[in-house]
């Protein structure tokens, strides 16, 4: 492939908080390669807060030295808690410090989603059985 083509590809980082326990994470890993499988054109990655690898700024490192210049962080938290209005800020601060030719981009946590909320919402509606005819 030409490098001038990765060059200008977007990244999407999904954001979650990581655990002690391997397998919390399988639900991001399925999240992020149905979002690979549906957009070739981005660069997809997990990364984590703590407890597991690779860290935000870790993922955020490789996918610079890439030669992504646009990324893009998804966090896959349900509202906007202490991590997200504190601890990110935080570390996009010292990446930005490190990397400052990057442009980053921070989404909403995906609680704040309107869609997803709702999606969320039907599923758990339809989820529990009504009462019998």
């Amino acid at each position: 492939m030409n490098s001038a083509l990765i060059t200008h590809r977007s990244a999407l980082v999904l954001f979650a908080h990581g655990a002690r326990d391997p397998e919390w994470a399988e639900p991001f890993r399925a999240i992020a390669a149905r979002v690979a499988a549906e957009r070739k054109d981005l660069t997809v990655q997990l990364a984590f807060l703590e407890l597991q690898a690779p860290s935000l700024t870790d993922a955020i490192a490789e996918l610079a030295a890439a030669g992504h210049g646009t990324i893009h962080i998804a966090p896959l938290f349900m509202a906007q808690g202490g991590h997200l209005k504190k601890d990110v800020p935080i570390l996009l601060a010292e990446i930005g410090r490190r990397q400052p030719a990057l442009a980053i981009t921070l989404l909403p946590a995906i609680g704040d989603v309107p869609g997803l909320r709702d999606a969320i919402a039907g599923w758990l509606a339809a989820a529990v059985p009504g009462p019998s005819a």
